[in-house]
């Protein structure tokens, strides 16, 4: 690694709800920089939410990020003439990124409604353990249980 290690920035939190965390993903969905798109899609989609559960969307967010976020992951490592996979412990930041971009891709992958049914439509899924993302989730547990007996070439 060259040089210094760049800042880590504050993003302020979004207006509506007053939380960093629906901010971060405000620009994750984000575009082109068209911030106001993003947020009328989270917004339109936190209000659907609010409309069929009768409960707080940010409550219903943060159960389907959890339960959407990887605890390990693999990396490959190059180790003498071979790569291994090797399964490594995910940072609390790197989660939720994770989380919240399996969210939105299988919200995109899905076709017929607009982005902000789509979306309301994966984060409810994901927090009754249900989904795409969670399936993905799943399925990046199994490959690190799968390549457990590489674990001590992480380092």
């Amino acid at each position: 690694m060259r040089g210094k290690q760049a800042p880590k920035r504050d993003i302020p939190a979004d207006l509506k709800y007053n939380d960093e965390s629906i901010s971060k993903l405000i620009n994750y969905i984000m575009k082109g920089g068209k911030k106001t798109v993003a947020e009328n899609i989270v917004y339109g989609a936190f209000e659907i939410i609010k409309n069929k559960t009768k409960q707080d969307p940010r409550h219903i967010f943060n159960k389907a990020i959890k339960k959407a976020s990887p605890l390990v992951e693999v990396r490959g490592k190059r180790v003498g003439g071979a790569n291994y996979q090797v399964p490594f412990q995910v940072r609390g930041d790197r989660r939720y990124y994770l989380g919240c971009k399996w969210i939105i891709e299988a919200a995109k992958a899905k076709k017929g409604k607009d982005m902000a049914e789509r979306l309301a439509i994966e984060i409810l899924d994901a927090s009754q353990g249900e989904g795409n993302a969670v399936k993905k989730r799943e399925n990046v547990h199994k490959m690190a249980e799968s390549n457990k007996a590489f674990a001590h070439f992480a380092r």
